[in-house]
C-alpha cells in the first residue's frame, strides 16, 4: 500500500485528490495549518474525513515539514498548499509569496535532507504565463505573471525544477488552468456568480455585481484535473505538464449559461462594479494541453457549459 501525503488537504483540490487516492487503495495523509480546529468541510462533504489521517503542519518552519514526513513516510507529496487568490494577492502580496515560495522550498528541502525516495507535485498556475493573446499556452511558454499570486507561483515551479536538476529528485509540476467544482470557495468567482443566480431565480435577490466579465479562461473540473497530478507521479520520469481543456470561454459566457440553465437573461441581472476590476488582469488565457494527453493519456472530458450547468445542479441538490 502506498502513503501519499496531501499539503492543503482542506481545499477544492486536496479533498477530490484524496477522495482518488483512497479509491486508488493508498494510505492517505493530510496536513492543514492547524488541524485540530480545521472543519475539513469539503473532505466532510466526499465522505472521506474520517479515513484521512490529519496532521497540523506549517509549510513555514522547515521542523514542522520535517516531522510529518518522517511521521507520514510518504511515497508521495502533493504540494496543494498556499494563499489560492489571485485577488487575495494583491492585498495580502507578503503572506502569499511566503506560503507559496518557502513553502515550496521547505518540502523540496526535506525530501533532500532526508534522502527518501518522494515523488513530488507541486501545483502550479497558468497565472505564470499572464497574456498570450491568441497563442495557446504550453510547458514551454515563457512565464509574465501578473499578480503577486503568479509570481510566487513562477518562483515555486523555478524551486520545483532547480531541484529536480540539481540534486536528482522526483518532482514534477502541474501548471493547471482554471478548474471549478462545487467546493471551490464562495470566494471565487463563478461560485459567487452560480450561487447569486440560484438566489435571483428563487427571488431571493436581485442583482449580482462583477467585475470585468470580458476576460476569457480555459475552464476545467476539479475531480478530472486532479486525476493529472497523480499520473505525472506514476510516470518513468519526471517532468511538468500544462493541464487545460483547450477550450477558452469568456466569463461573459460563463455567466450566460448558468443564468439561461436557471431560465434567466442574464442581462437583466448584471451589475458591472469597476471596484472588483484588480490593478493588473490577464485579457485571455489559453492552455495547450497536447503533451499530457499525448504522455499521460489524460484529456479533459468537461468543457464551461457542463461545469455551469453542474455546478448549478450541485446548489440546487
Amino acid at each position: 500500500m502506498k502513503t501519499a501525503l496531501i499539503c492543503g488537504i482542506s481545499g477544492q483540490d486536496g479533498a477530490y485528490l484524496a477522495q482518488l487516492l483512497l479509491n486508488k487503495g493508498y494510505n492517505v495523509w493530510g496536513t492543514s495549518r492547524d488541524a485540530q480546529v480545521s472543519n475539513f468541510e469539503n473532505l466532510a462533504r466526499l465522505e472521506i474525513r474520517d479515513l484521512v489521517k490529519l496532521e497540523s503542519m506549517a509549510l513555514s518552519d522547515f521542523r514542522s515539514v520535517l516531522q510529518v514526513i518522517n511521521k507520514a513516510k510518504p511515497d508521495e507529496i502533493y504540494n496543494l498548499a498556499g494563499q489560492t487568490s489571485v485577488g487575495l494577492s494583491f492585498e495580502q502580496p507578503v503572506e502569499t509569496m511566503e506560503s507559496v515560495t518557502l513553502g515550496t522550498l521547505n518540502l523540496l528541502e526535506a525530501i533532500r535532507f532526508t534522502g527518501a525516495k518522494i515523488k513530488f507535485y507541486n501545483a502550479g498556475s497558468s497565472e505564470c504565463f499572464g497574456d498570450t493573446g491568441d497563442r495557446a499556452a504550453d510547458e514551454d511558454t515563457p512565464f509574465r505573471p501578473r499578480s503577486p499570486y503568479a509570481v510566487a507561483k513562477a518562483a515555486a515551479f523555478w524551486e520545483v525544477a532547480n531541484y529536480r536538476e540539481a540534486y536528482n529528485l522526483f518532482a514534477c509540476s502541474g501548471i493547471l488552468f482554471n478548474h471549478d467544482s462545487p467546493l471551490r470557495p464562495k470566494r471565487f468567482v463563478t461560485q459567487k456568480i452560480v450561487a447569486t443566480a440560484d438566489q435571483i431565480a428563487q427571488g431571493k435577490a436581485e442583482k449580482l455585481y462583477l467585475g470585468d466579465i470580458s476576460i476569457q479562461r480555459d475552464w476545467g473540473w476539479a475531480s478530472e484535473y486532479v486525476e493529472a497530478m497523480y499520473l505525472m507521479l506514476q510516470q518513468e520520469q519526471p517532468d511538468d505538464y500544462a493541464i487545460a481543456t483547450g477550450e477558452t470561454n469568456k466569463l461573459e459566457d460563463f455567466v450566460a449559461e448558468v443564468f439561461s440553465y436557471l431560465g434567466l437573461d442574464w442581462r437583466e441581472h448584471i451589475i458591472i462594479d469597476r471596484s472588483f476590476f484588480r490593478p493588473t488582469d490577464i485579457a485571455i488565457s489559453r492552455g495547450n494541453p497536447a503533451k499530457a494527453k499525448q504522455k499521460l493519456g489524460w484529456e479533459a472530458q468537461y468543457k464551461m457549459k457542463d461545469i455551469a450547468r453542474m455546478m448549478v445542479d450541485a446548489i440546487r441538490n
